[in-house]
């Protein structure tokens, strides 16, 4: 299949990463990306309600965990040269630049011929790269402690947008479980100690444009997903050891969406996305469904509730993104008809929904999907699938962060931070916007009583109280 897709940046890289609804440290989606408290502010800008900032040396498109008084964050410094911005960066040769999601810019036609014999980009080779997993106090803002996980040379590449920080770390309020771009995932303790690292090899990905599926915490299981171009596998390991319970082998290629738990009516499962939807046993990697999708870009997560869960597609070459409603306690092929769109594991399915890379959100009802250019937003009936509305949003730049539910309304900030609020319902409101001066790919971390933002130079909380 030619999996060559739509032109233009690495957003895709960090969706993954950026996949997760905003929420207190696990990033459960059954949250439906609802802050705890009521005391998140809905104004904000760079001189108002910023409780402090803290500014970034290196860059990770990974998201902020908050968990109590900590906020987790990953980045990633190129040792070898000093940071530049993203625009300033040099193309490395022969590197295609990185697909947006939902099939819109797509490439011009190829030549008829014999196909182009790219030469391997190998620079990452002699570069020197240092990961680092920041735990900052919620309140102040200060370092509690920072973490060398890795420094050295990377064992792949990775597109110049993207680095090696894309994955954004989980917790289970008892260790911190951090994944960087193949160099290994490692597990910490609250105050900063390495209690494990596990070596989950090194493989190549489509265009050599690196990684972004984050690792996820359940009942004392830590997974990881690990599509690529010659070996994609998914492993579940031991939380307090690193020992390897289960492995299963993937027939995938490269992909960037992160495992969803679904905890619904019939069992607890481990959701997937890919050129095929699978769903696991957690336990022991039994696999329990499967179902072939539509598109090419496995870039959002899942969301789900008790009944169903949705899968969305970025799309790609071959059309919009798409979005399908699974049952719970399908078994065995579950690949909808593709007149009716339904099978008897599919409630319904919608190949033309224009899910972009950001996750969709479901919320009362109704699940809500963001186009990547910010152009519009769908409302879909999660019980039907019917398009609910489809609204062109004024304002609003390229989204690659999953938006979030707090007090009814809908928050969505673009990659120029601006952070549209909308009211949830059937009818389209848009309440009112807010504007940080600085580059947005990843989604926000609700606190207490603050907003995290991760930005390219700088972390931001967000606050209307004063620290205590």
């Amino acid at each position: 299949m030619n999996r060559k897709i739509s032109n233009v940046l690495v957003i895709i890289l960090l969706s993954a990463s950026i996949y997760l609804l905003p929420s207190c440290g696990t990033g459960d989606k059954n949250l439906a990306g609802k802050g705890p408290g009521n005391n998140l502010p809905s104004e904000w800008s760079t001189d108002k309600n910023v409780r402090w900032s803290y500014d970034l040396g290196g860059r990770g498109w990974s998201s902020p965990v908050i968990y109590g008084n900590k906020v987790f964050i990953t980045t990633a410094y190129n040792e070898t040269k000093p940071p530049v911005a993203q625009e300033e960066q040099p193309e490395r040769p022969h590197q295609d630049p990185p697909p947006v999601a939902g099939g819109a810019n797509p490439q011009p036609p190829r030549p008829q011929g014999p196909p182009h014999q790219e030469e391997e980009d190998t620079a990452f080779k002699s570069e020197v790269w240092r990961c680092e997993l920041i735990c900052l106090n919620l309140k102040t803002g200060k370092e509690e402690w920072k973490k060398v996980a890795f420094k050295g040379n990377p064992r792949t590449g990775s597109h110049k947008g993207n680095g090696y920080a894309s994955e954004t770390p989980v917790t289970d309020g008892k260790r911190i479980y951090a994944y960087f771009g193949m160099t290994g995932l490692y597990c910490y303790d609250m105050k900063g100690n390495l209690l494990w690292q596990k070596d989950l090899g090194a493989y190549k990905t489509l265009n050599s444009w690196g990684t972004g599926s984050s690792p996820v915490v359940y009942n004392d299981i830590v997974f990881q997903q690990v599509d690529n171009e010659e070996k994609s596998f998914i492993v579940a390991l031991n939380a307090l050891t690193g020992d390897e319970k289960w492995r299963a082998a993937r027939d995938e290629k490269t992909t960037y969406a992160t495992p969803y738990i679904w905890k619904n009516k019939n069992r607890t499962e481990l959701v997937t996305t890919g050129m095929s939807a699978r769903s696991y046993d957690p336990e022991t990697g039994n696999l329990l469904w499967e179902m072939k999708t539509a598109g090419e870009m496995a870039i959002p997560s899942p969301a789900g509730d008790i009944d169903n869960v949705y899968l969305g597609n970025a799309g790609g070459s071959d059309g919009v993104g798409s979005l399908t409603s699974v049952k719970a306690g399908a078994t065995g092929d579950i690949t909808p008809d593709t007149v009716t769109l339904v099978s008897s594991g599919v409630e319904w399915s919608r190949p033309d929904a224009g899910t972009g890379t950001p996750s969709p959100v479901l919320y009362n009802g109704l699940i809500y999907v963001l186009a990547s250019n910010g152009k519009s937003l769908t409302s879909f009936d999660a019980s039907t699938g019917k398009t609910v509305y489809n609204q062109k949003l004024e304002k609003v730049m390229g989204c690659y962060a999953t938006p979030w539910v707090y007090k009814d309304n809908l928050y969505i900030t673009d990659e120029r931070g601006t952070t549209s609020i909308v009211k949830t319902g059937a009818q389209f409101e848009m309440l009112s916007q807010n504007k940080l001066k600085d580059k947005f790919w990843a989604s926000a971390a609700l606190g207490y009583d603050a907003y995290v933002f991760k930005g390219d130079k700088k972390i931001y909380c967000i606050s209307a109280l004063p620290e205590k």
